[in-house]
């Protein structure tokens, strides 16, 4: 693919979520890319010179480029106008580091870890997103400990009954 490719689109609804299609001749660059052509495919996205990280996936049997709020916030765009959009693949990893109090916790309890390490990548980014954007010590803290009673089944943590 190009370093970027340009197209413009009108910014449709599903549900409560604005989203665009992307051309196929554009998606078929982006799947090359990044190697594969199932799974989302994580994308540097700009809408009228406002630029952001996305990520185009498949829902419903089409490929959705979603435009959450601030997006469209920047861009002065809602839904039913049209924009510009510029994408390129994003070969930059967003994972999330573990915070160091979460995996001293996970490597002092093996049980715990093993439940961790067995949960779907989208459930463990759940527990390092939560830990790791609390501010203070205190909070991370306590919060590790609910994590670790969480994954051996002893309490509800992030919405959860059990992991």
């Amino acid at each position: 693919m190009e370093a970027s490719a340009t197209f413009s689109a009108r910014i449709e609804l599903i549900g409560v979520n604005p989203y665009v299609l992307v051309p196929e001749p554009l998606r078929q660059a982006l799947f090359a890319a990044a190697g594969k052509a199932k799974g989302p495919i994580p994308v540097q996205l700009t809408i009228d010179g406002h630029a952001f990280p996305q990520t185009l996936v498949k829902y419903a049997g089409q490929w959705r480029l979603y435009l959450n709020g601030p997006m469209r916030q920047a861009a002065g765009k809602q839904v039913g106008d049209t924009a510009t959009f510029t994408l390129r693949h994003d070969p930059e990893s967003r994972e999330l580091p573990v915070h160091p109090r979460l995996s001293q916790a996970l490597a002092e309890n093996a049980a715990a870890a093993a439940v961790f390490n067995s949960l779907p990548a989208s459930r463990r980014l759940e527990i390092v997103r939560y830990i790791s954007f609390l501010k203070s010590e205190e909070s991370v803290e306590r919060n590790v400990q609910r994590a670790i009673r969480f994954l051996l089944g002893q309490e509800r943590f992030i919405g959860r009954d059990n992991p």
